[in-house]
């Protein structure tokens, strides 16, 4: 199935959840990048967490980029969401390879590291972003995800996150779950949800067998009444164009341009976060430092 996005809220009003199945897109980050299976997990887990919490923007046009710069081998992670849902993402050691941990599993929290910090860049279309941060303490993603909401924003929260790697380093299944206590919630209810997370299980077993993030969800939950706000389709979307790389030449400023057209006779530009590659010839510069003169 296609990657899916949904949003609820329990009947009795106290608790708000967003999940995520993200297979495809990470599988996709995982091509354009060609991570190793560490990092695709990694960059999974956090693009996963980014597509949740930008649903969560009303604005047209906003978007939540989270940055993890952890002091780990896989160095700063970063993921950004519109209020759709649809994420991009990077990584700056996309070929880390790691040793499994004892149990099996992918040592993501060795590869991020925890001796830094998970910042949100939330920008709502105003003059000035929100910006938040909190320091690291896992560095598997989730549990810092879940942190930052108690610690930044007094939201009581918790995560889930999972990306399971095939033999052949493909991504097998990926999403998770965000549950968000709301005022008026009684103080057992944490207590209540966080049991039923520990009874579902991991996410990728959860996923594995069944896609959907709505059975996800409820399977997580189990024993809440759940009532579904919105469904909707998610994918790995970039942004980038022509245009945006012809204003990224000009901010270089002309000194920059004309050695780009003197050593090299043009440019080649590739966006960081896609495969897109754009190719400027050196009259095309040319025009642009014309440009740059007549506005100056």
């Amino acid at each position: 199935m296609s990657d899916q996005l949904i949003r609820a809220i329990s009947k009795d009003g106290f608790m708000k959840v967003s999940a995520v199945s993200t297979r495809g897109l990470t599988e996709r980050a995982r091509q354009i990048h060609r991570t190793l299976p560490v990092a695709t997990a990694a960059l999974g887990r956090l693009l996963a967490a980014a597509s949740m919490m930008g649903s969560a923007l009303k604005e047209d046009g906003a978007s939540v980029t989270l940055q993890v710069k952890g002091g780990g081998p896989l160095g700063t992670l970063l993921a950004v969401s519109d209020n759709l849902g649809n994420v991009r993402g990077t990584v700056d050691n996309p070929a880390l390879d790691l040793p499994l941990r004892e149990d099996g599993k992918l040592d993501v929290g060795a590869a991020v590291g925890n001796q830094g910090a998970l910042t949100v860049i939330r920008d709502l279309r105003m003059k000035e972003p929100y910006i938040g941060s909190v320091g690291l303490l896992w560095g598997e993603i989730a549990e810092d995800i879940a942190l930052y909401f108690v610690e930044s924003e007094q939201v009581p929260s918790a995560c889930g996150l999972g990306v399971l790697v095939d033999r052949d380093q493909s991504v097998l299944a990926a999403g998770g779950y965000l549950v968000q206590m709301l005022p008026g919630a009684p103080e057992e209810l944490a207590e209540q949800v966080e049991a039923a997370l520990r009874s579902a299980g991991a996410v990728t077993e959860l996923l594995r067998t069944d896609p959907d993030p709505e059975s996800l969800m409820r399977r997580a939950l189990k024993g809440f009444d759940m009532e579904i706000l919105e469904k909707s389709p998610i994918e790995y979307r970039c942004d980038c164009s022509r245009e945006r790389m012809e204003r990224a030449l000009i901010s270089l400023g002309p000194q920059e341009l004309r050695s780009m057209i003197d050593e090299q006779g043009g440019a080649e530009l590739t966006c960081r976060f896609c495969d897109n590659v754009q190719r400027f010839t050196g009259e095309e510069l040319e025009a642009l430092l014309a440009d740059m003169g007549a506005s100056s």
